[in-house]
Parts: C-alpha cells; structure tokens; sequence
C-alpha cells in the first residue's frame, strides 16, 4: 500500500478526509522527520505505516475537538506531536508548539517553512517558565499534551496557559485510572475539573489511548506553576 493509499484510509476510520495537499505535506514531514532523526533523536518509530498511524493518526485524533480560529498550544511538542498535524488538518486554528530541546525547535522550524504553514509558530522554552509568560499566561482555548508526563504533572503545566473556560486535552495511553485518582489534588488546587475521558483503539490495532478534557474553572495562583523540575520531583 502506497503512503497516499495508507494514510487516507486510516484517516477515514477516524472520520477525516484529507485532500491531495494534505496528503502531500504529511509525506513531506514524514521524510523530513526521518532525515533529521539521522542527526537528533525525534523518534523511534522509523517504519512508514507505524509513523502513519502512531503518530499522525494518533495526534489527529483530537481535531474534531478544536474548532476554528481557537488558540492553541502544544506543550512537550517534540517531534510536533500532535501540533504539525492539528495544523494539516485545520490550517484556520492559530498554534503554537513549545519544547525545552532547542535542536528540535530547529527541526520544526525547518517543517513549517518546508511545508508553507501559516498561524504556527515553535517556541524554545520550558513548560515552567512560559507558563509565567505574560504574552502566554492563560491565553489558549485549548492546550494539548501527548506523551510528556503523568497526568498530575501535566496539569501543571498546562492549566496555567489555559483561559478560564478554555480546555486542556492530555493525550494519553491505556491505564490511566491511577493517574487520574492521583490528580485530585492538583485538579483541586490548581483549578481544573475533568469534564470527560474518551477511550478508543487506533484504527486496525488493538493500541488503546485516552483522552482526558480538563476544563480550567478559574484563574491560576501566580506561583504555578513552580520552577523548573519542582512539578515532576514535588506533584501536586
């Protein structure tokens, strides 16, 4: 099965249809991922039909959950995951990706000029310090995390970039249940209410993944969140 044939059909089971342009920029990042992967570690996910389905289908799980022109923001982006593909899909959502690796920064740089987006923008910084940011603090409508930490942690650094009202998707794998029992706390403190978790398999698999929507209820003490490292050695 062609790249183009593979990917168009496992996007249809999650109910998206991709045009010949889409199509072409997510076989583009692809191959830039894979040439860059030589020289930083991106993935290890280096066989077409798993980067398809583990990584673009996986991060495009969450698009029909982000509407048009909403603010977005991609905490622990990495490869870009799941921000370069939210933006293939829906080039009208204005995101921003954000990572602590400068050479990744680098190689998402080079994507989004190699694939002409527009609104998108990678920012080199920590999740604790841009969550301080004025120009950022509590900005978005919708904040997202794929894979960067257990889900007390990331509440923490996503809740303070959250409008009130605005939403926090965590992209998460299978086995959440003692996460989200250690989360009360921090969902108490900090101002979040879990408002759903949706479970699905990817498409012909039997890989299992979570979706946890956090709805921030209130504005953000000013001391989250704390200095680099404290969310992760001291959670919430």
């Amino acid at each position: 099965m062609s790249f183009k044939e593979n990917i168009l059909d496992k996007m249809s089971k999650i109910g998206i249809k991709l045009n010949n342009e889409q199509v072409e920029k997510f076989y583009k990042y692809e191959k830039l991922m894979l040439e860059w992967n030589e020289k930083i570690n991106l993935t290890s996910i280096v066989d077409e039909n798993e980067i398809i389905l583990k990584h673009f289908v996986d991060s495009a799980i969450i698009t029909k959950y982000i509407k048009k022109e909403q603010k977005v923001v991609d905490i622990g982006t990495g490869a870009g995951f799941p921000g370069i593909p939210l933006k293939i899909i829906n080039e009208d959502i204005d995101i921003y990706l954000i990572d602590s690796l400068n050479k990744r920064i680098k190689f998402l740089e080079n994507v989004i000029h190699a694939l002409e987006l527009k609104k998108i923008c990678a920012i080199h910084s920590r999740a604790e310090e841009i969550g301080h940011n004025k120009e950022f603090r509590q900005q978005f409508d919708v904040v997202t995390s794929r894979a960067v930490a257990k889900f007390n942690v990331l509440l923490e650094y996503m809740l303070p970039l959250t409008k009130p009202e605005g939403t926090c998707i965590c992209l998460k794998g299978p086995n959440i249940e003692e996460e989200i029992k250690e989360s009360k706390n921090a969902l108490n403190i900090l101002g979040g209410k879990i408002e759903k978790i949706e479970n699905f398999r990817l498409p012909d698999s039997d890989i299992e993944r979570n979706l946890i929507f956090v709805k921030c209820t209130k504005q953000i003490q000013n001391k989250y969140p704390r200095k680099a490292g404290t969310p992760t050695t001291l959670p919430l």
